[in-house]
């Protein structure tokens, strides 16, 4: 795998480019993900440049590892096709 830490060209902060490379898309989806709260990332200088912290990187991969390994348990389990049932209201 590609991750952060096996770069030890890179530093601490990874800017928008150095994290799209390692995550194979696109500055756009990294822009996407920083937005939406689920990439932590700090805005820094008068330009306001973004750097994500390599460890909060490898957090958020840790992240979508697990909750893809939840996923494909939930869809194994006997309750995957099992529709939500509302309750009534007294």
């Amino acid at each position: 795998m590609n991750d952060a830490s096996s770069n030890p060209g890179l530093g601490r902060f990874l800017t928008i480019a150095d994290t799209a490379e390692l995550l194979n898309v696109s500055a756009k989806q990294v822009y996407a993900v920083i937005h939406s709260g689920e990439l932590p990332a700090i805005k820094l200088g008068t330009r306001g440049q973004w750097r994500v912290d390599r460890t909060m990187l490898e957090g958020y991969i840790d992240a979508l590892y697990e909750e893809t390994r939840r996923r494909a348990l939930w869809d194994q389990s006997e309750f995957a096709g099992v529709t939500e049932i509302p309750l009534a209201h007294r």
